[in-house]
């Protein structure tokens, strides 16, 4: 017990049993993934027989194994934006107590930002939800996650103008658009200042993902914009380490394997 929880050695080789055919070569016969793992091939049927008749696996047609029904009825549930969303909200609540304003972070979504995280929502009567979905074009979060596009999914998604202007200072011209999304391309961050809504400012980073491409953004939002509390420098410092924190968190969440 020294080394924690005794593990059911039955189930982790049904584990890797369903693992090797998920992700291994297509077509493999029941004595290739016994060879595979290692196991009898008595063992690999018992295992793969239960694992069929439950649902995650499937006979193919030509006698190979392959992913089942229930397995894909369950993937169907997980969204990884989710799982980063969860992974961060303790460092976003960390976040929102040292800048005492609201953090949020989104993901881009059929052309809109959804906030999938909130944290600190007590200290201000910020309008804002988890769930809720926001132009990307006048965003912070939209802009960050924008110029991280590939440059035809951008002209695509730009082609879908006329964009609205919410505010007075909402940028609604396509080729000041593109120029804007270069600044936060450069600088690595964007600001929306008074774009959704008058007296709102936020300031967002991305986090990344895999091949360094984001998964989401963060950003660090005042509704007094006149009451801001810090620089856009110090709130960059702060909102760049927390975004390093929660992409290590996600990696190492995703690297994580056998204890």
């Amino acid at each position: 017990m020294r080394n924690g929880t005794p593990k059911i050695s039955s189930l982790q080789r049904t584990l890797e049993t369903l693992e090797s055919v998920v992700t291994g070569t297509p077509g493999r016969n029941i004595s290739a993934i016994a060879r595979d793992l290692g196991l009898p091939v008595a063992t690999a049927h018992r295992q793969i027989a239960t694992l069929t008749a439950e649902g995650y696996l499937a006979r193919h047609p030509d006698g190979s194994w392959m992913v089942g029904p229930k397995m894909l009825r369950l993937l169907s549930h997980v969204d990884e934006r989710d799982i980063v969303a969860r992974l961060a909200q303790p460092i976003l609540k960390q976040l929102a107590r040292r800048v005492r304003t609201t953090v949020h972070l989104g993901t881009f979504d059929e052309d809109m930002v959804t906030y999938r995280a909130k944290a600190g929502g007590e200290l201000t009567d910020l309008f804002t939800q988890v769930g809720m979905q926001l132009e990307a074009y006048c965003s912070a979060i939209g802009k960050v996650l924008l110029a991280h596009m590939r440059p035809e999914q951008l002209d695509t998604y730009l082609l879908s103008a006329p964009f609205v202007a919410l505010t007075a200072k909402t940028i609604v011209d396509v080729d000041r658009l593109r120029e804007e999304i270069g600044i936060v391309r450069a600088s690595g961050h964007a600001v929306d200042d008074e774009e959704i809504a008058t007296g709102l400012k936020c300031i967002a980073v991305p986090i990344a993902g895999q091949d360094r491409e984001p998964i989401a953004a963060i950003s660090i939002s005042w509704p007094d914009a006149a009451r801001q509390a810090r620089s856009d420098e110090d709130a960059l410092v702060l909102l760049r380490a927390a975004a390093h924190e929660i992409a290590t968190t996600w990696r190492d969440w995703q690297d994580a394997g056998p204890a």
